[in-house]
């Protein structure tokens, strides 16, 4: 009687999980989906606003950075809405509300929460040395949030730690353990903006999802490989907090020459 009971539950976890998987828009993989895109950018937008509130002081008003990386980031969002239209998932960008911040800080790293909210650190910028660098930057983190990065991480932590529990139930039943879920899943450490790593597969679906954003914004995809070189000099015997799992190797420059490609057939000048 418990072997049938366990192999119920199994049987029904497996269909839920068929039910609850989605397709990445770019590379067609399956990633499991257990919590509505409307849910992970409310709790996106509550977080990016503290944080703005909280680094008030470092966030740059104005300035030629300012207004390159929120030129590039108009761009890129324009690009991401017109390849999504074209491949019939603009429902993808429901509920989306771009902006883009520079804050003054010497970490070298950017990131985009749920809902296109991006920041852009001073330290990274002068590795990125012009707007096609920036795009390359953009291209990749944006990327993150069109392939809802944050939102399998989730959906993967709850599955493990909650038992499957829905948002809602894990929000009202165990709000620290489900606020912390949140924050790893999007990338934030125990500071909001302090970004923790994607694994290396959400970070090659960046690299490529990213070369194709920054093509249809009008910038050389081959840009990256410069900017990846760029990076990868900076680091020292400790890489960059943006390349911790994903160092910047031959293999990553390999992957990205093989995608370039692709990425170039929707570069236009």
């Amino acid at each position: 009687m418990v072997y049938k009971l366990k192999l119920i539950s199994a049987s029904a976890i497996a269909i839920l999980l068929a039910y609850a998987c989605t397709k990445n828009v770019v590379t067609g993989r399956s990633q499991l989906n257990l919590i509505p895109s409307s849910q992970m950018q409310s709790m996106s937008y509550t977080q990016y606003s503290q944080f703005l509130s909280e680094n008030k002081a470092k966030v740059v008003q104005s300035g030629p950075q300012v207004d390159m990386v929120k030129n590039v980031g108009i761009r890129i969002k324009n690009a991401v809405e017109q390849y999504l239209q074209q491949n019939n998932n603009a429902d993808k960008l429901n509920g989306f509300a771009w902006e883009f911040h520079v804050v003054d800080d010497p970490t070298v790293n950017a990131w985009c929460m749920p809902g296109g909210k991006v920041v852009f650190y001073t330290g990274i910028l002068p590795i990125c040395k012009d707007e096609t660098g920036v795009a390359v930057v953009m291209g990749h983190e944006v990327a993150h949030a069109i392939a809802n990065h944050g939102g399998e991480r989730m959906s993967q932590e709850l599955a493990l730690q909650t038992g499957m529990m829905g948002l809602q139930v894990a929000l009202s039943q165990k709000p620290q353990q489900t606020q912390q879920i949140f924050m790893q899943a999007v990338g934030l450490g125990a500071q909001v903006g302090v970004m923790l790593p994607y694994s290396r597969l959400h970070e090659s679906e960046a690299d490529k999802m990213g070369l194709i954003f920054m093509a249809m914004a009008g910038y050389d995809p081959n840009a990256a490989i410069s900017f990846w070189q760029r990076m990868s000099a900076t680091g020292g015997s400790k890489p960059p907090q943006i390349l911790s799992t994903h160092p910047s190797d031959a293999k990553r420059i390999k992957d990205l020459q093989a995608a370039l490609p692709e990425a170039l057939k929707y570069y236009k000048k």
